[in-house]
């Protein structure tokens, strides 16, 4: 008989959320298979605080499940025994108390295996258990396997340039394995349950020397690049930090979440959060660009089951190519630019064609113009505000567009190819600019007619470039005719003195002063003078 078999292999269920369970169903997976292989017997094991009953809810950093929810859903995922460790001691996860916990449930039942989900906690623990109990630890495993009484880890090495195969030394008792739990797949199998043991854990004493500080749950948008569906990975080849950015810059445009390799985690371009590959995350987009990557086997291990592969790399021999759908041998830092230009353009085509469509309920059933509108803001990082400002719109108008309630005029998407620095006559067609320069002619004729304008520029209407002679009554406030343009506004006092308030800073003109400003900055003119106040204004609007 098999020195290993009918012995139990354990895996350490994280109880922290909803998604951290997950990753330990997944661990359970490939434990079901091995403890198949020696005919043994997979455990889970629970370390939480006592309570009343398995309905119970535990609530762990904002999210809450119940225990008999989670011993469910552990058996019906091929969970055979069932080890649930309590103290009150142990309602805030702490590493080296639960590290405790388990050594000392090891040392006294001795199974053949630990496993552990893949995350910094679980790393933690797993070391000071495999410390405690004098065991042997393989760390970062992509795969496990039973070979001649032997288990058999594969591991990436040397950068993940290689995979490595480790196994625990001759005679071993208990081992200890942290597994990437993006590598398996839950996957509900019936086990042959036993008892649900629940073991009360007393004299949990508190280690000396450490205290508690503060703890927080994981912010949602650090969960978003496993769950995007388009992913931009950056990689060494983007040269430095400046050149890391023309990543973010195009997943931005496009709407996609940032990922990057092994190289620029090092260099403390990119968050280690956003480290892809066997080690960090493995993301399943329908797009996917790969840009300025070699092409390792850390890394591609966790980009495989993306739909389209798109890489840009200028080595026609990276080995990058091999696993992409499609191939761009290009200098990423001259590309991309180019390529997020061109993004721009499009998203902004895209919306002037659903806007095309003019009908608030067409646009809210059939095309999603708000729900456009609103992922491309968030994609920018925009508040509501800023993208308000940035049209010069209000909030609630803002708000009235992303839930379909009104349709925004062309020039509302004029001023917001502006804050993407995307040039209106790349993607505007003709009609598009026709209904835009008739809003001006408008405008003009509006502006005109009004006693305080006289135009210096007769029949422009139609023109970019126009000037007018504004005059204001001693002691008075300008009362401007509702105008909005995009472009540039120059002011020259004539006569008088001018108080002009621009955004938040008022300036006072004196007869030959003037000032330039972007004309979409709120602004308004006051004559401080006892006589009239004539301004040359010239207007130049897009």
């Amino acid at each position: 008989m098999s020195k290993i078999s009918g012995k139990e292999i354990w895996v350490y269920i994280d109880l922290r959320d909803q998604r951290l369970f997950g990753f330990s169903l997944n661990v359970m997976a490939r434990a079901r298979e091995l403890a198949d292989a020696m005919s043994g017997k997979m455990a889970v094991v629970f370390i939480c605080s006592p309570v009343d009953d398995e309905s119970s809810s535990i609530s762990r950093d904002q999210e809450c499940f119940s225990i008999s929810d989670a011993v469910s859903e552990c058996i019906s995922h091929g969970a055979d025994q069932l080890y649930i460790f309590e103290n009150t001691r142990l309602a805030v996860p702490r590493a080296d108390l639960y590290a405790t916990v388990l050594s000392n449930a090891v040392q006294e039942r001795s199974p053949l295996l630990v496993l552990f989900a893949l995350t910094d906690f679980c790393r933690e623990v797993a070391a000071r258990s495999a410390c405690i109990c004098n065991a042997g630890l393989i760390a970062d495993c992509v795969d496990l396997r039973i070979s001649e009484d032997n288990i058999i880890a594969t591991c990436p090495a040397w950068g993940g340039d290689i995979m490595s195969e480790i196994t625990f030394s001759d005679g071993f008792s208990t081992g200890f394995a942290t597994v990437q739990p993006h590598s398996f797949s839950a996957v509900e199998v019936k086990g042959k349950p036993g008892t649900i043991e629940r073991i009360k854990v007393d004299n949990l004493i508190m280690p000396k020397g450490l205290k508690l500080l503060a703890r927080s749950p994981e912010p949602k948008e650090h969960r978003k690049l496993e769950e995007a569906d388009i992913v931009v990975v950056g990689g060494a080849g983007l040269g430095s930090i400046d050149g890391f950015g023309l990543v973010r810059q195009f997943a931005a445009a496009i709407g996609g979440e940032v990922g990057a390799t092994r190289p620029p985690v090092l260099q403390h371009w990119v968050n280690e959060d956003q480290l892809i590959g066997q080690t960090g995350k493995t993301v399943r987009p329908s797009l996917l660009f790969s840009v300025g990557t070699s092409g390792a086997l850390q890394y591609t291990a966790g980009i495989l089951e993306s739909k389209t592969i798109v890489a840009i790399n200028r080595d026609r021999d990276a080995p990058i190519f091999q696993v992409a759908d499609i191939g761009v041998i290009a200098d990423a830092k001259i590309f991309v630019p180019l390529l997020t230009d061109k993004a721009k353009q499009s998203v902004m085509r895209n919306l002037a064609d659903v806007l095309g469509k003019g009908n608030v309920n067409d646009m809210a059933q059939d095309t999603g113009f708000g729900e456009k509108i609103q992922k491309l803001r968030e994609s920018q990082n925009w508040s509501r505000e800023t993208l308000a400002k940035a049209t010069g719109q209000s909030p609630e108008f803002i708000s009235q567009v992303e839930t379909n309630e009104i349709s925004p005029p062309v020039s509302f998407l004029v001023r917001l190819a502006g804050a993407l620095d995307v040039d209106p006559g790349t993607f505007l067609n003709k009609e598009e600019k026709n209904i835009l320069r008739d809003q001006r002619t408008q405008a003009f004729i509006k502006r005109t007619l009004n006693y305080s304008y006289e135009t210096l520029t007769p029949e422009a209407e139609n023109s970019h470039l126009r000037s007018f002679m504004v005059t204001i009554e001693s002691h008075h406030d300008h009362k401007p005719v509702a105008y909005k343009h995009e472009g540039e506004e120059f002011i020259y006092v004539m006569e008088g003195l001018l108080e002009f308030t621009l955004g938040n800073k008022i300036h006072k003109l004196k007869k030959g002063e003037s000032i330039h400003f972007n004309s979409d900055i709120p602004h308004k003119l006051k004559s401080l003078s006892n006589e009239l106040t004539k301004c040359l204004v010239t207007l130049y609007t897009l």
